[in-house]
């Protein structure tokens, strides 16, 4: 007999905007980062303030531009995506 679970996860949005934030950092400004990404500065600018949820492509995007793993995008834990 299998029994099922039902797992409810919610994302901190605020907390992953805040993360993307920090990966686009200071030299860049949201028209420019949204650019580079593919997407414009409103949508970014809703993904940094966490009224959006980031798509999985955009995740991957985010990912390989700065290195940092999906884990830590996500929830802010441990970041592998640094190491060589």
């Amino acid at each position: 007999m299998s029994s099922k679970r039902n797992i409810n996860v919610s994302p901190d949005l605020k907390a992953i905007g805040r993360r993307i934030r920090e990966i686009r950092g200071f030299d860049l400004t949201q028209r420019e980062f949204g650019k580079m990404l593919g997407i414009g500065q409103t949508q970014l600018s809703k993904y940094e303030k966490g009224l959006s949820a980031p798509t999985l492509e955009l995740l991957l995007k985010l990912k390989s531009y700065s290195r940092r793993s999906l884990d830590w995008i996500i929830t802010g834990g441990e970041d592998s995506g640094n190491l060589p």
